[in-house]
């Protein structure tokens, strides 16, 4: 009779007939603890592709398994850089990269750190905006956590079968407000990947410490819940009781698995969740929000800056803002903390030289019944006006902010008015992706000829008039939460501070360089993003050992040293 040992020839003994189980037997899927020849290969932690040196390839049975070539990290991003570029789609440089991440995760980062301002567009806005809206066709591999309202009960469970147990930041959307293409239910993932991968890339966390988590509770998007490859719960979204009970589940289980210590960012969460959620838990946790607070800070960093180019100070401008969501009232709030901290003035009165306009027109007090909770602070006595353009002629303002997720609202009349009022008029058209910004950024230099401070969410090109050219910045999040995050984290911090995020873009700001002004930027470029992570984690940890909130104790000496020294570089380790 013949054994499982001649069956295998020669190899492993097939202990449990596993290589012979039909269909209907169950096996069992055993795994080894060191990771060797082929699955090593297939470790995206561990793989080094052919950079594995001989002697490593012995010790550990790649022999044969790759062509005898070895050659080095930096020859590898050399050609998969070539690669990413032979592709003329975005969604497919997305792709690839993704596909780069699941198979060798320190070349990813070693390729998104050397080519930063032209991969940060790909894993982030505006690429990854298309990414959500077809992740069910591209999706191959599950990245991150999935939690649906069928985990309800078992989220602690859930979080376990995690592998990794040392997790120091989650991502967490509902993908109800994902960028400004709206209801993408649980695609919505592509935004906790993209911006983990930001954090280890730009602000220096391990790979390992991050989390990214999706949760589900259904969509209301009818072409999603009709698409054949949609990958969530489908039906329409749970709200109220339903809704509450399971982020509380699921913010208890955060906090009973990982300790006091873990950082939740929400992300793009519909606005009346994402002010209630940080509400509800920035007194018992240490959370923070992107879109409010994130942006806020980089927009504010911006602001600071662009005072060297028109002069006076923050207290001196008058402020409107297009759009009173998430972004623009927490834009308007922290703008008010900065003057109000620098002037000594009531915060009530300082509010009063901001103005939002929403769907409805501009936020006057005879409104103020109707309005939801987070714009009461902003209606101020004035008659009501529904009309942009008529807004800034009787206002006058000197900054005018887009954060309304409508593209082209910026019109040229409205450009022209903010132009007509002030000899560089500040114009910030902030909403993601690309195609819903308020107005480009050769609209806004042509309109004003070229007379305009301009910054966007997502990235434009350089623009020339009449021989001159203009660079725009780009006043993009990135900027912030990496830093803030590794400041948080290296300091141990348990609770997040409005403090903090001031601190954060005071350091931003300070990191614009005067070749920097002379193009017109008001933010420094992305090339220099670790050593701008480094200063900003810095203010943000000596801010909260300052206010007490800081548990890594003894405080560092030199915290930009100390920052620096904790972050992660993705180049390849040598194995023994």
């Amino acid at each position: 009779m013949a054994s499982c040992m001649e069956d295998a020839g020669g190899g492993v003994k097939d202990v449990y007939g596993e290589s012979r189980a039909t269909e209907d037997q169950l096996v069992t899927p055993w795994s080894v603890s060191v990771a060797s020849g082929y699955t090593l290969l297939r470790d995206p932690h561990f793989n080094k592709g052919l950079a594995f040196t001989a002697q490593e390839r012995d010790a550990h049975f790649l022999r044969g398994l790759l062509p005898p070539t070895v050659i080095s990290q930096e020859t590898q991003v050399k050609k998969f850089i070539q690669l990413i570029r032979q592709y003329q789609v975005p969604l497919l440089k997305y792709v690839a990269m993704m596909d780069l991440q699941e198979r060798n995760e320190r070349l990813f980062y070693k390729l998104l750190i050397d080519h930063v301002e032209e991969l940060l567009p790909v894993v982030y806005t505006p690429t990854v905006g298309e990414a959500c809206q077809k992740y069910g066709s591209i999706f191959s591999n599950p990245q991150g956590l999935f939690i649906s309202l069928k985990e309800k009960g078992r989220i602690l469970e859930v979080l376990r079968n995690w592998p990794e147990m040392n997790i120091q930041v989650i991502v967490v959307t509902d993908g109800e407000r994902i960028l400004g293409l709206g209801d993408l239910g649980c695609q919505g993932m592509g935004i906790p990947v993209g911006k983990l991968s930001l954090y280890t890339a730009l602000g220096g966390v391990r790979p390992s410490a991050c989390l990214p988590i999706t949760i589900d509770v259904g969509t209301n998007n009818e072409k999603l819940l009709n698409d054949e490859l949609y990958i969530g719960l489908r039906h329409k979204r749970a709200t109220g009781k339903e809704y509450d009970e399971l982020l509380h589940e699921f913010m208890a289980a955060v906090k009973q698995n990982y300790g006091e210590k873990i950082l939740v960012q929400f992300e793009d969460f519909a606005n009346h969740n994402a002010f209630d959620l940080l509400e509800r838990y920035r007194s018992t946790h240490l959370v923070f929000n992107d879109d409010i607070q994130g942006t806020a800070s980089v927009v504010l960093a911006g602001l600071v800056a662009a005072l060297k180019l028109v002069g006076g100070n923050l207290a001196d401008h008058k402020f409107l803002f297009l759009g009173a969501g998430e972004a623009g009232t927490g834009i308007a709030e922290l703008i008010a903390l900065e003057i109000s901290k620098r002037t000594d003035a009531q915060v009530e009165e300082v509010r009063k030289n901001i103005w939002l306009v929403d769907s409805k027109g501009l936020i006057v007090s005879s409104r103020k019944e109707s309005l939801q909770q987070f714009k009461k602070p902003w209606a101020h006595e004035h008659e009501p006006i529904t009309d942009l353009v008529e807004a800034i002629n009787q206002l006058k303002p000197t900054v005018l902010i887009g954060t309304s997720g409508q593209g082209q609202t910026f019109t040229q009349e409205v450009v022209e008015a903010m132009a007509s009022n002030n000899e560089k008029p500040i114009i910030l058209a902030l909403s993601n992706p690309t195609s819903q910004s308020e107005c480009t950024a050769e609209q806004a230099y042509n309109w004003t000829q070229g007379r305009a401070i301009f910054a966007s969410g997502s990235p434009f090109d350089p623009v020339e008039i009449d021989g001159k050219k203009y660079v725009p910045g780009q006043a993009n999040n990135a900027y912030i939460f990496p830093g803030f995050g590794l400041g948080l984290i290296m300091s141990g911090t348990i609770r997040v501070h409005d403090d903090m995020l001031l601190a954060a873009s005071e350091a931003l700001a300070s990191q614009v360089s005067e070749q920097d002004y002379e193009k017109g930027l008001i933010y420094p470029p992305f090339t220099n993003i670790r050593k701008i992570s480094a200063n900003i984690a810095a203010k943000v940890a000596a801010k909260s050992y300052e206010l007490g909130l800081a548990t890594r104790l003894p405080q560092p000496k030199d915290l930009v040293k100390f920052a620096e020294s904790c972050m992660y570089t993705p180049t390849y380790r040598s194995y023994r």
